[in-house]
C-alpha cells in the first residue's frame, strides 16, 4: 500500500514467484543495491563480458537469505528445464537459484532478460493472506513489462497504474461488510 510504514517494504514492488499452502516467496524488483552484475560475477569466479548486462544493478530481493542469489528471467518455449534449480512461474517467467544460470549468462547462452537479486521476500503459511486482509498490500496481475521494460524509478508507479484507478483514493483502513 502507498502508506506502508515498514521501511523494508515501503514503496516496493514484489514479484510473487510462488504462493501455496506452505507460504509465499517473492522478489523485490525496484530496489537496486550498490553492486553491478559484473562485480557479482567476479565474486563467484565468472567473467561477464556482455557490457549491457555487466552494468545492470543487483537488487535487494528481500530480507531473507540476503547472501543468496536469485535470478528472475524470461523463459523461451524451448527452455523446458535448462537449469538445475528453476521454479517455473505462470506467465512465462522463471526464477533460478543455481549457478548454472550465471554460467550461461557469462557465456552468452543464458536468458535474454534477467533481474538478479540478493535475498528474497518470504511469508509463512497464512501470513501473506493475513497482511492482505489488513490492507497491507495491493495486488495486481503480473506484467513482465514492469520488470524488464520499465525504468527502475518508475516501476512502483507503473505497477500501481495497473490497478486502473488513482491509488491516492485508497484508505489504509480495512473494512468488512
Amino acid at each position: 500500500m502507498p502508506g506502508m510504514a515498514d521501511n523494508t517494504f515501503a514503496g516496493t514492488v514484489v514479484y510473487l514467484c510462488e504462493h501455496n499452502e506452505k507460504g509465499a516467496l517473492g522478489l523485490v524488483i525496484n530496489k537496486p543495491i550498490d553492486i553491478k552484475l559484473k562485480s557479482l560475477f567476479q565474486k563467484v569466479e565468472l567473467q561477464l563480458e556482455i557490457t549491457e548486462l555487466a552494468e545492470q544493478p543487483v537488487y535487494f530481493g528481500g530480507p531473507v537469505q540476503t547472501e543468496r542469489g536469485f535470478v528472475l528471467h524470461d523463459k523461451r518455449p524451448e527452455d523446458q528445464a535448462p537449469y538445475n534449480s528453476t521454479l517455473s512461474i505462470p506467465g512465462g517467467l522463471a526464477m533460478t537459484t543455481s549457478k548454472d544460470v550465471l554460467e550461461a549468462l557469462a557465456d552468452g547462452s543464458g536468458p535474454v532478460r534477467v533481474l538478479v537479486t540478493l535475498g528474497y521476500s518470504g511469508w509463512q503459511a497464512g501470513q501473506l493472506e493475513d497482511e492482505l486482509g489488513r490492507n497491507g498490500w495491493l495486488t495486481v496481475d503480473a506484467d513482465p513489462a514492469v520488470i524488464f521494460d520499465t525504468p527502475i524509478d518508475k516501476r512502483y508507479e507503473r505497477a500501481l497504474s495497473l490497478l486502473g484507478f488513482d491509488p491516492l483514493m485508497l484508505s489504509q483502513e480495512a473494512g468488512h461488510a
